[in-house]
Order: structure tokens, then sequence, then C-alpha cells
């Protein structure tokens, strides 16, 4: 299902639609589809790189938004932003299907769909958005490798401590050291001029 050209909607509209949806509405689905597809498109075509990827990206993710959207909290922040993420996550999932896990020491792939949310989230500083987050993916080639990996896994994919400690076969406490260490790493980089 291609998108169509986007339905203008305000942030509440979306919201609304999205509990209508939560609530079984296949009408305010539709016009949640025709509102919204079009910018999650643009999202998935810049994480996965190609239309008919992101084209069967797209529907996944939308048939998780019909599933989950009773989990939509708009205290918790604007219903784009929930699609996007989880448009995103539905991207991060066909990437990892297609690769194999031992791949995680090229972060290229994963910065880049931060690079391409973060961008898509904040229109308004997208330039000045991409250039500090293009810095980012450039001072995670410079961190040891340890510390990429467990970076790269424990905020790009999600995985707990406990779980990366057991994948790495490193105790716990050295994963956490590595992760503070990065962290603190790139906070300073970034603090530097570019």
């Amino acid at each position: 299902m291609r998108p169509c050209a986007s339905l203008n909607a305000e942030p509440g509209q979306i919201s609304a639609w999205l509990q209508a949806v939560a609530a079984g509405d296949q009408r305010a689905f539709r016009r949640l589809y025709q509102a919204t597809a079009p910018k999650l498109m643009a999202l998935l075509i810049r994480i996965l790189g190609t239309e008919e990827a992101a084209e069967d990206a797209l529907q996944d993710a939308f048939v998780k938004i019909w599933q989950k959207a009773g989990s939509f909290a708009p205290e918790r922040g604007s219903g784009l932003t929930w699609m996007l993420t989880v448009a995103r996550y539905q991207a991060l999932d066909m990437m990892r299907r297609r690769r194999p896990m031992g791949s995680i020491d090229d972060a290229s792939a994963e910065t880049s769909a931060a690079l391409a949310e973060r961008a898509a989230l904040q229109p308004e500083n997208r330039e000045e958005t991409m250039q500090t987050l293009a810095r980012i993916q450039d001072y995670l080639g410079d961190l040891p490798r340890d510390q990429r990996r467990a970076l790269m896994l424990a905020y790009f994919r999600g995985m707990p401590y406990r779980e990366l400690a057991q994948r790495l076969r490193v105790p716990e406490a050295t994963i956490k050291t590595w992760v503070r260490r990065g962290l603190a790493r790139l906070r300073e980089r970034l603090k530097e001029r570019p």
C-alpha cells in the first residue's frame, strides 16, 4: 500500500484518531494513514535506503499501530512522535533480520536511523540536528571497540546490561563501565567545536 499525498492534520487530531483507532474505528485509521503515511515513509526510506524495504516496513508499522493504538498515551508525547517511534523500531527489526548480529561493529546503519528520526521530529532545526547527530556518528567510530559495541547494543538495540554481559562474555559491571566511559567521551567531544 503506497502512501498518498498527506492529509493536513493538527497534532491533536492525530492523537484523537489514535484514540479512535484504539476503539476499533476503521474510518479513523484510514484518515490517520492518509495524514501520516508520507512522513513515516520518508523516515523509513532514510533508515532502510530503498523504497521497497520502506514500503514493507510501513505496512508492518501500520499493523502494529492498529494493534497497539491503545498503548498510546497523549500525556507522554504527540501521536506523530509515537507513530514515528513505532516505524523506527519496525525498520530496526527489519535491519536486524537482514544481517547477522555479529556486524554490530558497523555503527553507521543504526546511527543513521537515529539521525533520520531526530530530523523528522525536529524539522525546524533539521540542519543543526543533522550536523550534531552526524558528529555523534563520527565520534562513535572513534570510541574503543568495546565501548562502541556496548553503547550500540544498549542504546540502539535496547539490550539490557545483563543480556549485554552474556552476549559479550564480560561481567555486568564491565558493561556499565564501558557504557559510562563511552557516554562521557561522547559528551566531551560534543563540547568541542566541530
